[in-house]
């Protein structure tokens, strides 16, 4: 499954009619959790009739198109299923209990409801809601891909604006020529990771860069009155800034990944579990910061578009081990320099990514969880 992004444009009122319709969404998930909170619901099929109920009681409800009703229920069930996988596997803490929604931000249509332009450069939502004909502005061709192909339209609002999202069903593969290297892969905090040929990529921390400017814009909207107008402009203009900052961050690891895939042919990397590094207090802004979890997911993802192989590995003692003779040299986290009796001396992001990708070659690991899933990142 492919996602395509596109700006769109149209009046205030469409807008206007957009944001009525992502709330109608919201009622709709509340109302199905709530039914099921209540024990009226057992599966996900029940939900889905719950939303004829809901149209024939609520006049909102009527306005929005059935498939988009049926999809925000499907929300909810979604919602309900990873409870539920949660409690059976006995994950440690919260087992994350649907909640109420106060801020979705989307609707999704599926395959009515809409219609786009022989010119592939607007589309008309078709349902009550009084969204119309709205502008499409982006970089991909939608004219590769049949009408059919397309599964799910979404309405997304954002910072800066509305986006339409096009959820084509198509497998993404191009064939490259083997290149005959391969490479581990070391992340770390000082450099975002080191190959284990010893080339160190720089961390742009991208957080830290703006930071300031974050922390400024954060001040200006304590000062305003809550529900004036000025405080909404300052909180759409901070709103803004991190979307940057996530924008920023995503571009860096799609680009980055893309270069390692295309570059090697066995790339061997750590199975890190951030989740559970991101505890630690004192590292938890550096780490997210980082985004080392959305650089290995594209790097799966492209592993599976260009048919390299990606094999995640166990990184526990990858940094206290000599890569040269095996032996266990211990080392705190402020010893950034390897030196072992053999003679061996280093960098230690380097001597651990020497280590990652010997475990990867002498290893099956974990190949790819696209592979496994037969899906990608959106």
């Amino acid at each position: 499954m492919l996602v395509f992004e596109f700006r769109t444009y149209g009046k205030p009122v469409q807008f206007s009619a957009v944001d009525d319709a992502i709330r109608t969404v919201q009622f709709v998930r509340n109302k199905a959790i709530r039914l099921w909170m209540d024990g009226k619901a057992k599966t996900g099929y029940d939900l889905n009739k719950y939303c004829a109920v809901l149209a024939a009681e609520f006049p909102l409800a009527k306005e929005l198109n059935s498939m988009a009703r049926q999809a925000a229920a499907e929300r909810a069930w979604i919602s309900i299923q990873r409870f539920y996988d949660n409690c059976k596997k006995q994950v440690a803490g919260k087992k994350g209990f649907p909640q109420f929604q106060h801020d979705n931000r989307s609707v999704e249509y599926k395959n009515c409801g809409w219609k786009l332009a022989e010119d592939r450069k607007s589309i008309t939502f078709t349902d009550k809601k009084g969204i119309g004909r709205l502008k499409l502005k982006g970089t991909r061709d939608l004219h590769f891909y049949q009408i059919d192909q397309i599964k799910r339209v979404r309405l997304v609002k954002k910072a800066d604006g509305y986006y339409v999202q096009f959820c084509v069903a198509a497998d993404r593969k191009e064939d490259l020529s083997p290149t005959g290297n391969t490479i581990g892969l070391d992340v770390g905090l000082k450099s975002f990771y080191t190959d284990s040929n010893g080339v160190e990529i720089e961390n742009p921390r991208f957080y830290r860069v703006g930071q300031g400017k974050m922390k400024r814009n954060q001040r200006l909207v304590s000062r305003k009155v809550k529900g004036s107008k000025n405080r909404i402009k300052c909180r759409t203009k901070l709103a803004r800034i991190h979307l940057k900052i996530s924008r920023q961050r995503k571009d860096h690891a799609i680009k980055l990944a893309r270069s390692v895939i295309r570059s090697n042919d066995t790339i061997a990397y750590e199975d890190l579990r951030v989740r559970n590094m991101v505890r630690n207090h004192c590292l938890a802004k550096s780490i997210s910061d980082a985004g080392w979890f959305q650089f290995r997911t594209w790097l799966e993802y492209f592993g599976k578009v260009f048919g390299r192989v990606t094999i995640a590995v166990n990184p526990a003692y990858t940094s206290q081990e000599c890569s040269n003779c095996g032996a266990v040299v211990k080392k705190s986290l402020s010893t950034r320099t390897h030196a072992c009796q053999c003679g061996c001396e280093m960098d230690r992001d380097w001597n651990a990514a020497r280590n990652i990708l010997s475990r990867g070659l002498c290893t099956v690991g974990h190949t790819g969880t696209w592979g496994l899933l037969g899906g990608g990142p959106a």
